[in-house]
């Protein structure tokens, strides 16, 4: 199972890899619950990389909008569980979504799938998990980024259990 996520992960991100992109370092919260029902918080930590290059263009590509494009990333926690996965996302700045103007402000959802080890922290119900995540985060004049995101973690029902996780994570921006 293993070697399929790592070979499908090169066949497809291979010449994305060498491409422009950005690298993101975050700092989050990992099963943050807003009903105060959390049992197995930590903190989390998480590399990106998300490449510039499109995997498919929908729209117009005046608006930049709908160009998905490939992340890959290494999540963390202080108990010992770790998350490999890959996926893809798309942004948009947001001055241009409601105002037709650029502004500072970008917004990024993402989905991705991966490889997940609980350690010894929550257990997930399956190897196999899934993330969706949505981002907003704001460009610095040395066009780094500082953005803000929550994120769900889950094996969609393909476990015996799915008791799912969410994160909420401060993140710094890199681009080259």
């Amino acid at each position: 199972m293993i070697r399929l996520f790592f070979l499908t992960f090169f066949f497809l991100y291979s010449t994305s890899l060498f491409s422009k992109g950005t690298n993101i370092f975050g700092l989050g919260i990992y099963d943050i619950k807003f009903d105060g029902s959390d049992t197995n918080q930590a903190t989390d930590l998480r590399y990106e990389y998300r490449s510039d290059e499109s995997l498919l263009n929908i729209g117009p590509k005046e608006d930049n909008f709908f160009f998905l494009k490939p992340f890959f990333g290494i999540e963390f926690t202080n108990d010992s569980a770790s998350y490999f996965l890959t996926g893809i996302y798309f942004e948009d700045n947001l001055g241009e979504l409601f105002e037709g103007d650029k502004s500072k402000f970008f917004f990024t959802p993402s989905f991705g799938a991966g490889i997940y080890d609980d350690g010894s922290g929550k257990k997930l119900g399956n190897d196999l998990q899934f993330r969706t995540s949505l981002e907003i985060s704001y460009e610095l004049q040395n066009k780094n980024r500082i953005g803000i995101s929550l994120s769900h973690i889950s094996n969609a029902n393909l476990g015996s259990k799915n008791p799912g996780v969410e994160v909420l994570s401060f993140s710094y921006h890199i681009p080259y």
